[in-house]
């Protein structure tokens, strides 16, 4: 190896380790973001020249991909009903701020989480009274299975007989249980977005809350505030994809083995210990590549040296 070639090198593993530091250390910032999905660099060898003897003299390292990992973390119980977390490998569907209310929105078009921390808040484009929505505190707001946002009507005060008061539970198969003026339960319902008046006390009409599972996970696309989008083709998600329950997959009518868990919410997946083991690797390997760079200086040097 050239000396020019181990300083090019040297200076391809600083700056890719460096990328690395980078990554452990947002996964270590967001050990307490909830429903955070980590992130691990994979490396590979850059393009090597063939030498003498058949043999190959690599060129330094390159980050192959920064992949996103998806395992199941932990649970966390809150005692708020409209905290949800997903046993299992499914996303809960949001439509983002600023899409259009009466269109359904499915496939590559959602945003997929799995920070299910949601809280009924209102529209705040239109003068009260308004409909309020199911949204995280980004103001992204979770999705029926159709494809439209949850919509829960204001209550009169005094409340009327058909009123909805507030959400009781949210059922393992997503089913939202509503308490009416009259002090009913039904269940909530909605046509084409559309909430049917009191709810419908008949579970079968229900109309449940938006999972989707990803074909391909590890092809999303990190959005930002523990949002992911399908973008790439790659993910099997296209404007086709319908949207459904995480205990009932509407392509096969088969039941799945996911469930819903209201009053939860799903921690990080990251585990503290092995990042900081990775840090430390990733350090020493930083400092080794910084070494690597001295000593082709110094060997310069002392070639410099020997023309004088």
């Amino acid at each position: 190896m050239s000396i020019t070639s181990a300083l090019f090198t040297g200076v391809s593993g600083l700056l890719n380790n460096a990328e690395g530091m980078n990554v452990i250390g947002n996964n270590i910032s967001n050990v307490n973001t909830i429903g955070f999905k980590g992130s691990r660099t994979l490396f590979s060898d850059m393009l090597s020249t063939p030498t003498t003897n058949r043999s190959q003299m690599g060129h330094g390292t390159t980050i192959q991909k920064i992949d996103n990992l998806f395992t199941q973390s932990s649970f966390e119980s809150t005692g708020n009903v409209t905290d949800i977390a997903i046993q299992g490998d499914s996303f809960f569907a949001l439509a983002g701020p600023s899409d259009p209310k009466g269109t359904a929105i499915t496939g590559e078009k959602a945003y997929y989480t799995r920070a299910g921390a949601f809280r009924l808040t209102p529209d705040t484009t239109v003068a009260p009274p308004v409909d309020l929505y199911l949204s995280n505190p980004d103001g992204y707001r979770l999705l029926d299975t159709a494809g439209y946002p949850i919509t829960v009507p204001v209550a009169a005060a005094p409340p009327a007989d058909t009123d909805i008061i507030k959400i009781t539970a949210i059922d393992t198969d997503g089913k939202i249980s509503m308490l009416r003026g009259d002090g009913t339960v039904a269940y909530y319902s909605a046509v084409a977005g559309v909430p049917v008046a009191g709810g419908d006390t008949n579970a079968a009409n229900a109309t449940r809350l938006a999972t989707l599972r990803v074909p391909y996970p590890g092809e999303l696309e990190k959005f930002g505030g523990t949002l992911f989008k399908a973008n790439n083709p790659a993910t099997g998600v296209t404007s086709a994809t319908v949207l459904y329950s995480a205990t009932w997959n509407s392509a096969t009518n088969l039941p799945s083995q996911e469930k819903l868990f209201s009053n939860n919410l799903e921690q990080s997946n990251v585990d503290m210990a092995t990042e900081f083991v990775k840090m430390i690797l990733t350090q020493r390997a930083y400092s080794a590549n910084s070494k690597t760079i001295t000593t082709a200086d110094e060997m310069t040097q002392e070639v410099l040296n020997l023309k004088r």
